[in-house]
């Protein structure tokens, strides 16, 4: 299985012929489109997506990420072999979520043209020319040192989010995502949330925990824990994102209550 995530979105040809390759070089693999709505060049929401969904999916599966502003330049092309994954992408930190937290077996930088769709792959398209055959030719059984030359795992490119840290009044975090609907998830974990009661400390507001949207009126904001196992700030049938005015970055600190 191959599964896709892009900033490509569906107005152009881009997501297609990506699955046209594919399909060129091995006929019959299943592609799950995972998102191909990730905002142009959010290397941070694409690096989030992918560890949302990574859990959801067999042994083996093919993962290709597309996010890639720095396309034709310097930045290496890669494919990393996971305790039960491939990764296949630019390496511009979109899979330091999941190689910060699993185990790196192997990681190539795909250098090998035999293993491209051409040989001379186009600068600002190497979801087409280099990345698609990639996954193709692992999804035909091509061992990954194949592929190209062997990098260190500790060499891969990490994302510089904040980690969460202990304060004396709780836990200090920061925004990681907002979602379509304006839900803003933080990068605090659901593991943090160890008491009946306890709140969320935004600049100079104060939500309640809760356990479901519909535990306050419509338009009233409140925290959570979201489905992706990360405390989360949302407004009931409204956006927390615009409503509070969140950015991906800004501070979050959860208290148990009374503090």
């Amino acid at each position: 299985m191959i599964t896709l995530l892009t900033d490509f979105g569906h107005q152009d040809v881009y997501v297609g012929v990506m699955k046209g390759v594919i399909a060129s070089l091995c006929p019959g693999v299943q592609v799950v489109d995972l998102t191909h709505d990730i905002p142009p060049q959010d290397v941070a929401a694409a690096r989030f997506a992918l560890l949302s969904a990574y859990p959801y999916f067999p042994e083996g599966t093919i993962h290709g990420v597309v996010v890639d502003p720095g396309v034709g330049t310097a930045r290496r092309a890669i494919a990393v072999q996971t305790d039960r994954a491939f990764l296949v992408g630019p390496d511009n930190g979109l899979f330091s979520g999941i190689t910060d937290t699993v185990p790196v077996l192997a990681a190539v930088a795909l250098t090998q043209p035999a293993y491209w769709r051409v040989p001379n792959p186009s600068q600002t398209f190497h979801g087409r020319d280099i990345f698609a055959p990639a996954m193709a030719h692992l999804a035909r059984g091509v061992p990954l040192h194949r592929l190209g030359r062997s990098i260190p795992p500790e060499s891969l490119t990490r994302l510089d989010i904040p980690p969460v840290r202990m304060t004396d009044q709780g836990m200090q975090g920061v925004v990681q995502y907002c979602d379509r609907f304006g839900n803003v998830i933080t990068t605090i974990p659901a593991t943090a949330v160890n008491a009946d009661r306890w709140h969320v400390v935004i600049g100079d507001s104060i939500l309640e925990g809760r356990t479901t949207y519909g535990a306050v009126p419509p338009g009233q904001p409140l925290a959570l824990i979201g489905s992706h196992g990360y405390v989360e700030v949302a407004v009931n049938q409204g956006s927390a994102q615009q409503q509070l005015n969140l950015r991906v970055g800004d501070a979050i600190a959860l208290r148990p209550a009374g503090s």
